[in-house]
């Protein structure tokens, strides 16, 4: 099988890989064959992974225990920082011994880190015991390469350039019955200098409207309660479609869908975050008053040399707007420490924003050097030991916000759909209010998947506790 190609598929590839997948199914319906999936990264990832177990479940495989005792293992990989790389090439030199000892025990590879030539390059040379690899565009083909892996009995290479068509009705399975992801589009035409998605995910792709309503409808209908709008930049949906669409046209249409309790979405570029789709955020109930922002620097300079498309000021006065028309808004964020160039004076902006926002919680980075984007080449990479320094400041300067403004729940009422049992003791149940904010109560019985009132009691940095009203 090719290694690289430029594919355009049918809609008919859906029911293609629908009819392997039976055909595999009465193949393998006596061997009992398990199987052990780990994902790393993103929520995309994660989504990409229901699809995944979907088809591995109706091919017959069972779900192992644990790693140890499956038949074909499976990582689903990110490669947006160098960290995720190395657990992955680590994890591959683990499995290297247990494949000798079992020349029988699958081994594939699928995700963002496969669509990379150095890293193609690093596993033909060191890790050909790895008997599949394969990419993100065409996750929907694991029964196919599954099928030409059973009957040449040799290794499947199959990463695609880009990809035309997008594949949807696909089994799945959800980690929750009452809340899923959705995704909207595919892919990212941004660019970020530091970033690599837009390599290895491929340029925008939006899926039409009404296609996304039926898969929502039918989730409903099926008791989900809560949506989580996938994609890249959702703010940039539509683009591509023909006639053109925008993402406040879409949210507005999802959110009076009959049933859905909870309409939730990430992630949005500030750049294209426009007044209608405050004005339709602010319209809705429905629409939970949490919106993820990454500002990644308050250096208006360095934003510049990220290709970000905005100035700290830009930044601050889309805040403003958007806390104007809803006051009860919680903001998170993306930020990175330690990008090329970046002086003391720079990072002094970046805890600026942090403290006029008052984000709830954001996810903070230390810079990646990733090979193939602009950045990685770039003069005034900082010291590591300056970078270290900055990173935990700028945690020393969120970490306090965010414990304040958890304060200041204690005492109130709030919703909370109850999503597992906490680890925290028996009868323990966690849940998370309109706002994301994640709550810890004592429930009487399993309430898993149901909106329950509670009190809010008391408080740590970056969770709550309450009691049952």
């Amino acid at each position: 099988m090719s290694e690289r190609k430029v594919v355009t598929v049918t809609t008919a590839e859906a029911k293609r890989q629908n009819d392997i997948m039976l055909e595999l199914a009465q193949h393998l319906q006596d061997k009992e064959l398990k199987y052990w999936l780990q994902t790393f990264g993103c929520q995309m990832n994660a989504h990409d992974s229901e699809k995944i177990e979907g088809m591995l479940k109706k091919m017959g495989y069972v779900k192992a225990n644990s790693e140890n005792e499956a038949d074909f293992i499976l990582y689903n990989t990110c490669c947006v920082r160098e960290n995720a790389e190395l657990k992955i090439f680590g994890k591959l030199g683990h499995l290297k011994s247990r494949k000798r000892k079992n020349p029988n025990l699958m081994i594939a590879l699928c995700g963002c880190m496969m669509q990379q030539d150095i890293v193609l390059d690093t596993l033909k040379k060191k890790y050909n015991f790895v008997d599949m690899i394969f990419g993100t565009y065409n996750i929907y083909k694991l029964p196919e390469l599954l099928q030409t892996r059973f009957e040449t009995q040799e290794n499947v290479i199959d990463i695609w350039e880009k990809h035309e068509h997008i594949v949807e009705d696909l089994p799945s399975i959800r980690k929750h019955n009452f809340k899923s992801c959705v995704n909207i589009m595919y892919g990212c035409n941004n660019f970020c200098t530091y970033c690599i998605v837009p390599y290895v995910r491929g340029r925008e792709r939006s899926r039409e409207l009404n296609d996304i309503l039926d898969d929502i409808k039918k989730l409903v209908n099926d008791g989900v309660v809560e949506i989580m709008l996938l994609g890249q930049n959702v703010n940039s949906y539509g683009k591509t479609l023909t006639p053109p669409l925008n993402f406040a046209n879409l949210l507005e249409h999802v959110a009076q869908i009959e049933g859905l309790k909870r309409v939730r979405f990430m992630t949005s570029h500030p750049k294209d975050l426009s007044d209608e789709l405050i004005e339709v955020m602010a319209k809705y109930p429905t629409i939970c008053d949490n919106l993820h922002l990454p500002f990644q620097s308050g250096s208006s300079k360095v934003l510049k040399t990220m290709n970000r498309g905005y100035t700290k000021e830009d930044y601050l006065e889309l805040v403003s707007k958007i806390k104007l028309a809803i006051p009860h808004i919680t903001l998170t964020s993306d930020i990175i420490v330690g990008f090329p160039d970046e002086t003391e004076e720079d990072f002094e902006h970046t805890l600026d924003v942090v403290k006029e926002v008052e984000f709830i919680s954001a996810f903070t980075f230390i810079y990646s050097k990733r090979t193939g984007t602009p950045a990685a080449t770039m003069n005034g990479q900082v010291d590591e030991t300056v970078v270290k320094d900055r990173f935990n400041r700028l945690i020393a300067t969120l970490d306090p916000i965010s414990a304040r403004i958890m304060n200041s729940q204690i005492g109130k009422t709030e919703t909370i759909l109850v999503e597992e049992i906490s680890k925290n003791g028996n009868n323990i149940y966690s849940g998370r209010t309109d706002a994301g904010i994640l709550v810890h109560v004592e429930l009487p019985e399993n309430k898993i998947g149901q909106f329950v009132d509670v009190k809010i009691t008391s408080a740590k940095t970056h969770y709550l506790n309450g009691e049952l009203i």
